[in-house]
């Protein structure tokens, strides 16, 4: 069996073409291939299926949990189906846990997807990192995200245990967490802690999910835009009128790796 590596502003993954639908990982192999020491190493693993004619995005975090989708490795999925012939470049759909979502797909520059509407869940959170307490947004973009915003990222320490999220109730699943810097130029900087990852180098879904708390902390009103600075580069989100998101960013294919030993 066959995996590609690659990645989405250094968010990465491996990928595996199955559109017969005739594997099915167990956690534990998820687990062996993302391992950065005896594995591959990746944030996640996408098997890439198909339902009902319909390209499907089947995302494993790297405990080997199932997530509902993932911005940053939707887009590796469809320059993957581009760039090995199994799609035309242009528009077109794939399927997610979190429903259809459609992807404005070229030969080689940035990839676009609708990721849906991003909404704000009512009711403050807090976040916990290091002995230093943020209040914040609670955030939804078809997965949970909580959004804080501090005055420096070296105030937030590192990310190696996930912040403690208050109320713990409303994130039965766990949660994904965002810290977020506004820049002099008015971009933003942020950092994420990923729920059955930890911190990773950038996060699709918390890069919607902070353009709404960033409109919403800046007491702006939709449509709006932004320029999101993760470690691992460059995105951009729009936010419409209804509150549907756009991301825009690059993605790419590093290499092809035998997954045998890992299975």
């Amino acid at each position: 069996m066959i995996g590609t590596y690659g990645h989405g502003t250094e968010n990465d993954f491996v990928l595996v073409y199955d559109p017969e639908n005739a594997i099915d990982f167990k956690p534990e192999q998820v687990q062996r291939i993302c391992d950065r020491t005896t594995g591959i190493g990746s944030d996640g693993l996408i098997r890439i299926g198909k339902t009902d004619g319909k390209w499907f995005m089947d995302y494993r975090n790297r405990d080997g949990s199932t997530a509902e989708m993932c911005g940053n490795g939707i887009r590796v999925m469809a320059r993957y189906l581009v760039q090995r012939g199994h799609q035309g470049a242009g528009i077109f759909p794939i399927n997610t846990r979190d429903g259809m979502k459609y992807l404005a797909v070229p030969e080689t520059e940035d990839i676009s997807v609708n990721m849906g509407k991003v909404g704000e869940v009512f009711g403050e959170i807090t976040a916990t990192s290091n002995g230093k307490t943020w209040t914040g947004y609670n955030i939804n973009v078809g997965n949970p995200h909580a959004v804080v915003f501090v005055e420096d990222m070296v105030q937030i320490g590192d990310l190696k245990s996930a912040p403690l999220v208050s109320p713990e109730d409303e994130y039965p699943d766990g949660v994904n967490v965002e810290f977020v810097q506004v820049l002099p130029n008015g971009e933003l900087k942020m950092r994420v802690h990923e729920r059955g990852v930890g911190e990773t180098r950038s996060c699709g879904t918390g890069t919607c999910a902070v353009a709404l708390a960033a409109t919403l902390h800046a007491g702006k009103s939709l449509p709006a835009k932004w320029i999101i600075n993760p470690p691992g580069g460059r995105l951009t989100v729009e936010i419409d009128g209804h509150s549907n998101a756009t991301l825009t960013g690059p993605a790419v294919l590093i290499a092809d790796h035998d997954l045998g030993k890992y299975l």
